[in-house]
Formats: C-alpha cells, sequence, structure tokens
C-alpha cells in the first residue's frame, strides 16, 4: 500500500513539474536582418532661364583719319537679356552718347555729333560651350552678334566746318536713322548669384555717310565698355535627393511561450495610445505615463492581460522602413512594460501592422503603438 502512494506521488509530482515548464515565459534571442538606413543626400542643380540687366560705360573710338586720341568719345549702354539655356542668349541694349570725326592734315580740324544706336544682340557663352555648364563659375567669356538702328542728331560742329570750306561730301543735318551691324565679346566675372562686373567689346559697322565724308567704305567705331551685369532672378535651382544603404541591424527579439489558463474575471479594458515622432521608436517623457497607467491596471486587475500594436504612418518611408518602425515601436512598449513596471511575459501579446493599417483618419497620429488590456 505504501509502495502505491509513493507512486501515485511521484506520478504527480512529474505531472506538476510538466506543467509547470509550460507557464509562459520571455526567451531573449539575438536576430538580424538588413534595413534601410538614410545614408546621404545629394544635391542636384538645374539650369533655370532667367531675366539679367546690363548697366555700363566706358569710350569710344570712331575709326577715321584723326590721330586716336582725337577720336575718343564717352559712351554709356543700358541692356536687358533673357538668357534662354546654358548657351544662347538675347540681348536689347540701346547705346550712345556721342562720335568724333575729323582731318588730319596741317590743321587738325574735329568734330563731334551725338547718337543713340537701340539693337538686338544673340549671345554665346562659350565657356558653358566649351567647359560644360558651372553657376558658380568664376569667370565666363560670350560672344555676341547683332544690329539694329542708329538715330543720329545735332551735327553742327561738322556743318560748320563745311561753311569753312572743308569738303563733306555726305553732310547732313537734322537726325538721321541708319541700319547698323555690330559683334563684339564679354568678359564677365561673378561677383554673387546676382551681380557680376562685366568687360565688354565690340566693332560697329554702318554707312558711309555717319561721319559726313566720303570713303568708299563703310564707317566704323569700336565701343569699350565697363559695368555690372544683375541677375533678375535666380539662375539655377537645386533638388535634394535622399540616398539610402543597406544595413545589418541586431535587435534583442523577445518571443513568448503561452498555455491556456481558466478564463479570467471580466474587468472594464483600458486603451491606450503611445505616440511617436516620424522616423523613431523612442519613447518620449510626454507618453511614459500612459505605459504606467497600463501596468497600473494590470497590477489592480491580476487576471488582466495587455495586447500591444505598433503601427506606422503611411504617408511617409515605404513598405520595408513602415515595418520595421512599426514592430520598433511595439517592442519598446514591451520592453518597458517587462523592464520598466516588471510585467510578467504571460500578461503581454503584441503584434505590428506597419502602414497596411491605419487606425486613425490623421495620417501623423498613426505613428503609434495601442495598448489594450482586459
Amino acid at each position: 500500500m505504501k509502495i502505491k502512494t509513493l507512486l501515485v506521488a511521484c506520478l504527480a509530482f512529474v505531472s506538476l513539474s510538466a506543467m509547470a515548464q509550460k507557464q509562459q515565459k520571455v526567451v531573449d534571442r539575438i536576430d538580424q536582418r538588413t534595413v534601410q538606413e538614410l545614408d546621404h543626400t545629394d544635391v542636384t542643380t538645374q539650369f533655370k532661364p532667367y531675366w539679367y540687366l546690363d548697366l555700363q560705360g566706358g569710350a569710344q573710338w570712331t575709326i577715321g583719319e584723326a590721330k586716336f586720341k582725337d577720336l575718343l568719345s564717352p559712351n554709356v549702354q543700358l541692356g536687358l537679356g533673357y538668357q534662354f539655356s546654358k548657351v544662347v542668349g538675347a540681348r536689347l541694349a540701346f547705346n550712345g552718347w556721342q562720335s568724333k570725326g575729323g582731318f588730319d592734315n596741317l590743321e587738325i580740324k574735329k568734330y563731334k555729333w551725338k547718337y543713340v544706336a537701340g539693337g538686338l544682340d544673340v549671345t554665346f557663352n562659350i565657356s558653358n560651350l566649351v567647359a560644360g555648364w558651372n553657376p558658380k563659375r568664376l569667370f565666363n567669356f560670350s560672344l555676341f552678334v547683332g544690329g539694329g538702328a542708329n538715330m543720329a542728331f545735332s551735327n553742327d560742329e561738322a556743318n560748320d566746318l563745311a561753311a569753312q570750306g572743308y569738303t563733306m561730301q555726305y553732310l547732313w543735318d537734322g537726325t538721321k536713322f541708319r541700319p547698323y551691324f555690330r559683334g563684339g565679346a564679354q568678359a564677365m566675372f561673378r561677383l554673387s548669384d546676382c551681380v557680376n562686373l562685366l568687360f565688354e567689346g565690340s566693332f560697329n559697322g554702318l554707312s558711309d555717310k555717319y561721319n559726313s565724308k566720303y570713303g568708299d567704305n563703310i564707317d566704323k567705331y569700336v565701343n569699350a565698355l565697363v559695368g555690372l551685369r544683375i541677375n533678375l532672378g535666380k539662375t539655377y535651382k537645386e533638388e535634394s535627393h535622399e540616398v539610402y544603404r543597406d544595413v545589418v541591424v541586431t535587435d534583442t527579439i523577445y518571443k513568448y511561450v503561452t498555455i491556456e489558463e481558466p478564463k479570467p474575471a471580466k474587468v472594464e479594458p483600458m486603451r491606450r495610445e503611445v505616440f511617436f515622432v516620424i522616423n523613431k521608436y523612442d519613447i518620449r517623457d510626454t507618453e511614459v505615463g500612459k505605459i504606467k497607467d497600463v501596468a497600473d491596471y494590470l497590477n489592480a486587475n491580476k487576471d488582466a492581460k495587455v495586447n500591444i500594436v505598433g503601427y506606422a504612418d503611411a504617408g511617409t518611408g515605404n513598405d520595408r522602413i513602415n515595418d520595421r518602425l512599426a514592430k520598433q515601436r511595439a517592442d519598446a512598449v514591451v520592453k518597458c512594460l517587462l523592464e520598466k513596471y516588471e510585467i510578467a511575459a504571460d500578461r503581454i501579446s503584441y503584434d505590428s501592422k506597419g502602414a497596411h493599417e491605419q487606425p486613425f483618419a490623421e495620417n501623423d497620429k498613426n505613428r503609434v503603438t495601442i495598448m489594450i488590456a482586459e
């Protein structure tokens, strides 16, 4: 009889031990996975068509019979241009002040008159054509060709010389309009995104009647100018592109082994939402109190359990990033309950939905972990 009693006791002990081994517990294991993280941001620069204003002053040399210094005149120019592409642009320019003529004989005679020349130039940025476009290049070299109309007036000094007996075969008076053509070069030094120092030289040709004398060739003058080119707007735009890299992340994963238990007495459920910052899974100080509420509820209701579900918002990221963030957010809340508030692992279950489910209509609120204890 004693032997039978001893055998029954041994079997009961073995059964209780087996049941004890089936109790819920947390198992730690190391898990490695590949995720994408922001590596760096690339910035690309794109050309943007723009308007510009030229303000210039300098000197004019009217090519003629007199000495070089005797044919120099002041000169100013105002231009409004538009850069269509990295190489080609157009400019409407108004140039003028005065021109000079003269006789280089025993008695040097000089005379001057006034003019305004308006015309259209086509410009070619040779630096961009040869070396490639660079909006921040210090020096740019350009060529231009164009033409327009020259309005000359106030030719009184030439008329006075003619009255003294000098031969002026093409003498004119009043206001005369003549077509002209020109070509030239520009050297431009960048001072800022908006302002450039501009040097310009141009050769201008028009009819033989411009200087009142017969020469059997076109009349010519050369302008040498210096001034500012002011860009009337942005000449380029920059766009940022995020570049991600694949990295191996090592995490501690909590796995749970559970067994069925008798159904506890029904209690009123508690729901709390822990909200996170975009692309983060750290629990903020303002959210810790919500986890404490659930822990207090579980301590007050010994049969209650909590279900934890992590989410990510669908408005940012991609499925790979959002799946990772949702899981990390759920893990963070589980870890807080286990380690900070010492809630038994067998009272916790959890899941993560990524951005596949959105519990809130407002996008930013879906960066959340929802706890329901009951």
